[in-house]
């Protein structure tokens, strides 16, 4: 159910029986020479979109700008700084409360956006308004993406075009994918950007020349629908367990005994 096609009777309806909302997440940033710029946020919306389909739980408007700053060095690239990103998503998360939502998935697909939704959820559940909880697609199916792919790569590699190669094949420059994995890095095990243990870089051309990480040349649609279906029956399975969650049993423990002042 997406918020936006109903009618306030309707979603009166709806949170008169459930409490439960997904809400798509990703950027709006450079995905090397082969993907758009939209790349995450298609991503998130699809999976989240998929979910509630088959759940019949509400999806909310994506959130499709978040924390790139360390893309901002190539064209195009849009960001909010993480400060601003966080208030925006409590802000919004507590709208749903408002309406009776007391239990959010967050449907991430921007590694950069993964600390800052922790922190939203940490906030929420602290003043007990919400469980709200980010979920990152590939992160969900981490034997798959192994299976198919050698070098998956963390940004722009193989799993993410394919994953584009299935939900939005016309906007991949298929042929580009060569020169992505052959100017992008396929190997960082031994990265020259981290010494003597600490990780001596910040932005993303600090590793890579075009903006990418693994083997583009290893993703195939039919990949990128195996991906699809492997990781929306798991955030479906997340959504089913924590509609049948009792609330108390989702917010914070309390102290441990003795309780604090309890000897004076």
């Amino acid at each position: 159910m997406y918020v936006a096609d109903q009618t306030w009777p309707e979603l009166g309806d709806y949170v008169a029986s459930e409490s439960v909302a997904v809400v798509p997440l990703g950027s709006t940033e450079q995905h090397g020479p082969h993907l758009p710029l939209s790349t995450d946020h298609v991503i998130a919306e699809s999976l989240a979109r998929e979910a509630a389909s088959r759940t019949g739980f509400l999806c909310t408007p994506t959130v499709n700008v978040g924390v790139s700053p360390h893309h901002r060095q190539f064209h195009g690239t849009m960001w909010v700084d993480a400060p601003q990103f966080r208030d925006y998503v409590e802000s919004m998360t507590r709208n749903l409360t408002y309406h009776g939502v007391d239990r959010v998935v967050y449907v991430n697909a921007h590694g950069g956006n993964v600390q800052h939704l922790r922190e939203v959820g940490r906030r929420l559940r602290d003043a007990r308004e919400a469980y709200a909880v980010e979920w990152m697609w590939n992160d969900s199916i981490p034997e798959l993406v192994d299976e198919l792919f050698e070098t998956p790569g963390p940004h722009g590699g193989p799993k993410e075009t394919s994953m584009m190669l299935h939900l939005d094949p016309r906007h991949v420059r298929s042929e580009r994918l060569v020169d992505a994995a052959e100017n992008g890095l396929t190997d960082w095990s031994d990265p020259e950007t981290v010494r003597y243990g600490s990780r001596t870089f910040y932005d993303a051309i600090d590793n890579t020349a075009n903006g990418v990480l693994g083997d583009q040349t290893d993703a195939t649609a039919e990949k990128g629908e195996r991906l699809f279906e492997a990781a929306t029956e798991q955030l479906v399975r997340l959504l089913r367990w924590l509609d049948d969650q009792p609330f108390e049993d989702l917010m914070p423990r309390d102290h441990v005994d003795p309780q604090p002042g309890s000897r004076r």
